[in-house]
């Protein structure tokens, strides 16, 4: 079983953290208007950061001085935005709103270069891919979910098929990805599968490269949220896991067997995001209780002693095991 431990209140130790929070608070001339949605580092340098709000906007911002450097406007409620990881050649933010069109905003040009259209309904999510910079995963209100290389002019690679193309199954399912609005999704850490969340309760692992459901079952995977489910992916574990918020807690699941680890209980009220540091190995999670709080594996656990069952042992979590070999073992 993995093991995690809420260390702490994210940042709480940290006075310089404080003053910067309180820096910029709701009197800050620059601060959003309404809910923000999204907030991300500049891939290539914490000099920059990007949040983006209800209120219809993209804001870039100095980290060194929390002014804003630059501000994207849109005439519908912004619901995600996010930016390569991995490009070298551009610099565009993906941006889904309101509306039914994928937006790319260019960095260096300040403008929106173009956009993506394909979807009926709105964006509720957008995620480059880890792998190829070019490629872009967007999922929306309208039960789809499409690959994209945004260097073509037809733009979409792929529509997600929940039944593989099956025609025996009924129509208006059809190149659907599930039954309901597609409001998260997240490519695993080497890009090679897409991972998506449903408001019909499901949870679907797609291979990245040919758009294949692999049929992974995740059983139930509760998702009433009427906006963008923000869910993340471990890195560097010799086992993926995924986590997702699920009500006031957080679910675990190994990504290919489909097995539910455990469920993460800390936080009061529903939690509206989550995102793992693979430097640290460590899982951070955002709630309505107004609470942002560290998850820090568990590299040993207790396990019944087979002589004694009152007594106990400690093994090393297997999440965190040396998947190394040597060429003798192999031999």
């Amino acid at each position: 079983m993995l093991g995690f431990l809420s260390a702490r209140q994210a940042g709480l130790e940290d006075p310089l953290r404080l003053r910067r929070a309180e820096s910029t608070r709701r009197s800050h001339p620059d601060v959003h208007k309404y809910s923000v949605e999204t907030v991300q580092w500049y891939p290539h340098d914490t000099g920059m950061f990007t949040s983006s709000s209800f209120d219809k906007t993209l804001k870039v911002w100095d980290t060194n001085t929390l002014q804003i450097a630059d501000v994207f406007n849109f005439e519908e409620t912004v619901y995600s935005h996010h930016m390569s990881p991995v490009a070298t050649k551009h610099c565009l933010v993906a941006v889904g709103t309101r509306g039914p069109k994928v937006q790319l905003c260019d960095l260096k040009s300040g403008s929106c270069s173009h956009i993506l259209q394909g979807h009926r309904q709105e964006i509720l999510a957008v995620s480059w891919s880890p792998r190829y910079e070019y490629i872009l995963a967007t999922a929306s209100a309208d039960s789809r979910a499409k690959l994209w290389d945004v260097r073509r002019a037809s733009g979409c690679l792929i529509t997600l098929d929940q039944h593989n193309g099956k025609k025996s199954q009924a129509a208006e399912s059809a190149n659907t990805a599930h039954n309901g609005k597609v409001n998260g999704l997240c490519f695993t850490s080497d890009g090679l599968h897409l991972l998506t969340v449903g408001t019909d309760n499901r949870m679907r692992l797609w291979n990245s490269s040919n758009g294949e459901n692999t049929l992974v079952n995740y059983g139930k995977v509760y998702n009433d949220s009427r906006k963008g489910l923000k869910f993340t992916v471990s890195s560097g574990c010799s086992s993926e896991f995924v986590f997702v918020p699920y009500g006031s807690t957080i679910a675990v699941y190994t990504i290919y067997s489909g097995e539910q680890i455990t469920m993460l209980k800390g936080h009061y009220k529903t939690v509206d995001c989550c995102v793992f540091q693979s430097n640290f190995q460590e899982l951070y999670s955002g709630s309505r209780d107004c609470n942002i709080l560290a998850w820090v594996p568990s590299l040993c656990e207790s396990v019944p002693d087979d002589d004694d069952e009152t007594s106990t042992r400690s093994q090393l979590n297997p999440a965190f095991e040396d998947a190394w070999s040597s060429s003798d073992e192999e031999g």
